[in-house]
């Protein structure tokens, strides 16, 4: 299973399989057709409050992952679509977050990584 994360930003390629936008809100300055995202999973995201109390303070990551890995948890169907995707194929999870550390796609390709033995 191969699971990448890139920028929304950055210059799509053909490794990185399909492309899936994981951000609750469309990016800014980035038309849909410029995009080139194969999928738009945006319930995948942090929930709006949770996206608001971390505010993308390096301080609060540790505690983010892991409230935005009990939301995931609420979220079996979901998770279990995007590992079905990872199995048959590189999936890149796309965000449009200026952080490429510490942000959703992050945290969402670690939470899959533990899951990926568990659908």
């Amino acid at each position: 299973m191969n699971i990448r994360v890139k920028r929304i930003y950055e210059e799509p390629a053909p490794e990185d399989g399909y492309r899936l936008l994981v951000d609750r809100l469309w990016p800014r300055g980035v038309s849909k057709q410029n995009a080139r995202i194969d999928g738009w999973m945006k319930e995948i995201g942090p929930s709006s409050e949770l996206r608001r109390w971390y505010g993308h303070d390096a301080a609060r990551w540790r505690e983010f992952k892991e409230r935005y890995a009990a939301e995931l948890d609420a979220r079996a169907d979901l998770v279990a679509d995007v590992l079905a995707l990872a199995r048959a194929g590189t999936v890149t999870l796309v965000f449009s977050a200026r952080d490429a550390d510490r942000n959703q796609a992050v945290a969402l390709a670690e939470y899959l990584a533990g899951r990926q033995d568990n659908p």
